[in-house]
């Protein structure tokens, strides 16, 4: 679809720039033909007046003429040829041109139909599992004609639970589709008071898991959406504990670098796998839970969200991890403009 959208694209650029060409072309030969007329007529004046002072005649009216035609003869061919010459260059500079520029215009929506194709499969994928499963389930039990009590408020729980995975799905969803630019509004913010109300959302998976989270980050004024970097590094910390063990440690630290924030999330868990690390970000991927022992919950949105928030807020995150020894999730913020002397009120 887009190959055939870029060739017709490619063609109404060229027959855009081909018209242009032609229609200054022919605005040209007629006015280097009118030129060439007036000034062949002005020479054939300026001769028979010569002869006319030198000789005291002058010569017929048909050689001029004759002579005339001649040269601008020659003159409009010399002039056809250069302007089809440069037709042609026209014709291949611009084809290539707007070829490229008909594949910059249609890449964008290439990606983001691929991505949203791909998007859409993966989000089928997911909630085909816990609809299958529960279909399965009460199609089981409604054949057993002994159900009992016990039994059936043993099936509810478990189709609650599915249901419950349903909704962090679609809320996830949602979340991620109400990241835009259009809920951006950024404000100067404490990054010690953001990470306190990050770190507060997360204590209750935190004490379950026996998790400590140190903060040794320094106060920075930090520009940005606060509803926003809340959940950021809620969603940093709720990652971070996944892949945690019982009872290790989470810190927090920042720094200042070209004027940006740097803070950092940096667990002691299982680590990412290396070939993982370039696709952790993107929607519904999660690592291979096979390469380790640890079952983790959750559809793969977090991190989508997480880093779309970062974007919005023109910055970006990083991460490095080691197997077996942890990883470390670095996001650059902007730092808030310090008022000049000048601006302070008298």
């Amino acid at each position: 679809m887009f190959q055939s959208a870029t060739i017709k694209l490619t063609a109404w650029y060229l027959a855009l720039i081909m018209g242009l060409s032609l229609a200054f072309s022919f605005v040209l030969y007629n006015s280097s033909a009118e030129t060439l007329d007036a000034a062949y007529d002005h020479q054939r004046s300026a001769i028979r007046q010569q002869f006319l002072n030198d000789y005291g005649f002058t010569p017929s009216p048909l050689d001029f003429d004759r002579l005339r035609t001649q040269e601008m003869s020659a003159g409009q061919q010399r002039l056809i040829a250069n302007l089809t010459l440069a037709n042609v260059g026209v014709l291949v500079v611009g084809g290539l041109a707007s070829f490229y520029m008909a594949r910059r215009t249609l890449r964008p929506l290439e990606q983001t139909m691929e991505a949203q194709a791909r998007f859409t499969a993966d989000a089928s994928h997911e909630l085909r599992t816990p609809l299958t499963a529960m279909q399965t389930e009460i199609e089981v039990s409604l054949r057993d004609k002994s159900l009992s009590i016990g039994e059936a408020r043993e099936l509810l729980e478990s189709n609650l639970e599915e249901v419950m995975k349903l909704q962090e799905l679609s809320n996830g969803l949602l979340a991620l589709a109400n990241q835009d630019e259009e809920h951006f509004e950024p404000k100067k913010l404490s990054s010690r008071a953001v990470l306190k109300e990050a770190v507060g959302r997360a204590a209750k998976v935190t004490a379950l898991k026996k998790i400590v989270v140190d903060d040794k980050s320094d106060d920075l004024a930090v520009l940005g959406n606060r509803d926003g970097l809340v959940q950021l590094f809620a969603i940093l910390l709720d990652n971070a504990v996944k892949y945690s063990p019982e009872g290790s440690t989470i810190t927090l630290t920042s720094s200042i670098k070209s004027g940006y924030a740097l803070v950092s999330v940096i667990d002691q868990g299982i680590g990412i796998q290396p070939a993982d690390l370039p696709r952790i970000f993107g929607r519904l991927y999660r690592a291979d839970q096979s390469r380790n022992k640890q079952k983790v919950s959750g559809y793969g949105l977090g991190l989508s969200i997480a880093k779309k928030i970062v974007e919005l807020h023109k910055g970006a995150i990083d991460v490095t991890s080691k197997v077996g020894h942890g990883s470390t999730f670095t996001v650059r913020i902007p730092l808030a403009p310090v008022p000049s002397d000048d601006s302070k009120d008298i």
